[in-house]
């Protein structure tokens, strides 16, 4: 019973966070201590529970999905422009992650880092929404493939646990003149590519672990990971459309000093 209580707060914590920025993966890591929920299996179970976060974006933004396989369309975020756009900002991350992968999960996944990155990305989040430059690109059709691999560049400081990825490409397009809501659609899209493959990879190289024992326990943190993720997604649409990120960068730098004297007991 314990497991499946693990397994589905867990799955709340990913799907509530994953795509706000407050970094799922730091939140997982501090929740996952409290839990004592490490290891190797608790490694991968993680990972496995993004998938149920992966979908529930594919399920909301699938006519967009869908989109981008009508190849006939050159025109706006479809087709063969809008691969390329979520390509050029998935290929920083993807050479840089499985470059440092090994040394990212060995000295960087702890509570101590996580606390560093939240409170430096809290920072972030204020600085930018205080000399927030004008927006001048309203809508994915406006993106550009300058504005693609830049926002590519940013989402490697996520690679910093803490610091959040979709904290990193919204603050980065933001930068880039993009506006708000704009910003945060495309965070969730570009979130899809990087996501599968960092999954997926975890995965391969787990895939020992996997027991028939265990696979109700991880059916049921991917369930829970899908509909929290999808009403976390749907709120930050709406709350995001009259609100600036002000309180979610405020909240990362209460909570960073709380997380490491939580981690030092």
């Amino acid at each position: 019973m314990k497991n499946f209580l693990d397994a589905v707060i867990l799955g709340i914590v990913e799907g509530l966070t994953e795509f706000i920025p407050v970094s799922s993966t730091g939140h997982l890591i501090v929740v996952g201590n409290l839990l004592d929920f490490k290891g190797s299996l608790a490694d991968t179970f993680e990972v496995f529970i993004q998938l149920g976060a992966i979908c529930a974006v594919l399920f909301i933004y699938r006519k967009i999905f869908f989109g981008l396989f009508q190849f006939e369309k050159k025109e706006g975020f479809s087709g063969r422009k809008g691969m390329v756009l979520l390509m050029l900002t998935t290929i920083p991350a993807l050479i840089l992650g499985a470059a440092a992968h090994g040394a990212i999960k060995k000295y960087l996944f702890n509570p101590q880092t996580v606390s560093i990155g939240l409170g430096l990305g809290g920072i972030a989040i204020l600085a930018v929404e205080r000399y927030l430059p004008q927006s001048k690109k309203l809508g994915l059709d406006a993106l550009t493939y300058r504005d693609a691999i830049l926002i590519g560049f940013f989402q490697c400081l996520s690679l910093w646990p803490g610091m959040s990825r979709s904290a990193c490409t919204i603050l980065g397009a933001m930068l880039l003149q993009v506006e708000r809501k704009t910003a945060v659609e495309y965070s969730f899209l570009a979130a899809v590519p990087v996501m599968f493959a960092a999954t997926f990879y975890d995965l391969y190289k787990s895939y020992s672990l996997f027991s028939s024992e265990l696979l109700l326990i991880f059916a049921v943190g991917f369930i829970v990971s899908f509909i929290s993720a999808w009403i976390s997604l749907k709120f930050f649409l709406k709350l995001i459309s009259s609100h600036t990120l002000i309180p979610f960068g405020w909240y990362r730098i209460l909570i960073a000093p709380l997380i490491q004297i939580l981690s030092r007991q």
